[in-house]
């Protein structure tokens, strides 16, 4: 599981090597939700079990990991939510974006979402829910891959081609039957995202949604994207062209909001 180009930028000694090993822990319990035996985790991650148990001892007795009624399953601990809190509360892009998000959140009634580039994902930092019964959901701290979301699209759209293909595999996992698997077609795709300056989520990560998603471009390449999520069964035409238009809107207004950062 661990990298070595990570282990070996690091310096590759047994006290950074321990460090690493808790960190990669810890995210996989954050990308595995629910709770997990010592031998599943021993051969998600390949680390030796006596090793492995030791590790899970000392964080769990630290409040990072949380074991079930019996003791032998594992999962993510309350300490993990108070560092990620912190990072949220804590972020001056998620501060400066609130009044913003309000707004489009108004203007529009549907699901608002600020989200960052992290490597070849998205991780959500805030949302504002739908005024709608039907509506999408999605938790902050949630990572998605960047190909299959709007805001994600229109961050990668901020690369160069090279660095995409540096980025990203050829061939993509697809989370729809829409979600695009080729990543020369996404390429392509993106070309045009940059033309038009928005992108567009059709379906490919979620059935039944599309989203639609500008890059906040305070620095280059972009960093943060806002996004608006609607259902298909509520998106007319002239839908679709309010949408874009308060988007473009809060990209404007953000854009002199992080215009110091």
């Amino acid at each position: 599981m661990s990298s070595p180009t990570t282990n070996a930028a690091l310096g590759g000694g047994a006290q950074v090597k321990s460090a690493v090993r808790t960190i990669e822990l810890l995210e996989y319990f954050a990308g595995n939700t629910g709770m997990h035996s010592l031998a599943e985790v021993q051969e998600q991650t390949g680390y030796p079990k006596s090793s492995l148990y030791m590790l899970l001892r000392t964080l769990t007795e630290l409040g990072w990991v949380e074991t079930d009624a019996t003791g032998t399953r594992y999962g993510i601990g309350v300490r993990a939510l108070l560092v990620g809190s912190s990072y949220i509360d804590g972020d001056a892009v998620v501060a400066a974006a609130r009044p913003t998000l309000d707004l489009l959140s108004e203007d529009t009634g549907e699901t608002i979402h600020l989200a960052r580039l992290d490597g070849a994902n998205v991780v959500y930092l805030a949302t504002r829910q739908s005024q709608h019964s039907l509506r999408p959901f999605t938790r902050i701290g949630r990572r998605l891959p960047a190909y299959a979301t709007s805001h994600g699209k229109a961050l990668l759209a901020t690369h160069t081609d090279e660095q995409i293909r540096r980025l990203l595999p050829e061939q993509l996992e697809p989370l729809t039957e829409h979600t695009h698997t080729d990543r020369e077609e996404l390429i392509e795709e993106l070309a045009e995202v940059r033309a038009r300056g928005y992108a567009v989520d059709r379906e490919e990560n979620t059935l039944g949604v599309r989203c639609f998603g500008v890059a906040i471009p305070y620095r280059s390449p972009a960093r943060d994207a806002v996004s608006v999520s609607v259902p298909v069964a509520r998106l007319s035409p002239g839908r679709e062209e309010t949408i874009r238009h308060a988007l473009f809107d809060a990209r404007d207004r953000l854009t002199l909001a992080t215009r110091h950062f």
